[in-house]
């Protein structure tokens, strides 16, 4: 079974190559496979997480998008940039090693996919590993929420914990230390951009 690049299922050959959206099987039987969004954002997550992110890594983030991690709850696409360009700062390496991917349509041009993987980081010259779950909340074709679940367990709040102060207090925790490395990334300033 190949991957073809050419829509025409008459020329083969020299055209057969790498778009996951047409599948070949046998001489000029190409039909068009349904390609996931998860698909075609998986790149950007792995430069995030890898820490080599750029600008265009962030066109996937609706503007308003939130992401939220048990360190830190970053609100709109400024912020995100600051919790990912922080990374190569406070890691010497950090990157996702192995990953399985659920999408599942949840309404109409809204989606939930969900990457289970393991992440690997090295701090102070310590090698870190660790699994994750990370949910991605998708409408049209933009991300709204990014949730990254350490150890696959959900993130503390109010609606989780026994306490909902306790929770609240986690929630202001998290607002707290994202404002913070906002501040110190230049407000989600792309690198190189001065």
């Amino acid at each position: 079974m190949g991957k073809h690049s050419n829509p025409n299922p008459g020329e083969a050959g020299a055209a057969a190559a790498t778009d996951p959206v047409w599948e070949c099987e046998g001489k000029g039987a190409c039909e068009l496979k349904q390609r996931r969004f998860a698909d075609t954002i998986m790149p950007h997550i792995l430069n995030l997480y890898g820490s080599c992110a750029k600008a265009k890594d962030f066109d996937m983030y609706a503007p308003n998008a939130s992401f939220e991690d048990p360190l830190t709850h970053a609100q709109g696409v400024k912020q995100i940039k600051s919790a990912f360009y922080s990374l190569s700062k406070l890691f010497g390496e950090s990157k996702i090693v192995e990953y399985h991917i659920q999408e599942s349509d949840i309404a109409p041009g809204k989606k939930e996919i969900l990457i289970d993987n393991k992440q690997h980081y090295k701090l102070l010259g310590k090698n870190i590993h660790m699994i994750s779950l990370i949910k991605l909340y998708v409408e049209n074709d933009k991300i709204i929420r990014h949730e990254d679940w350490w150890d696959k367990k959900p993130l503390r709040n109010r609606d989780t914990v026994s306490f909902p102060l306790v929770g609240r207090m986690m929630e202001m925790g998290r607002r707290g230390l994202m404002l913070a490395t906002h501040a110190m990334m230049g407000f989600g300033k792309d690198p190189g951009s001065h």
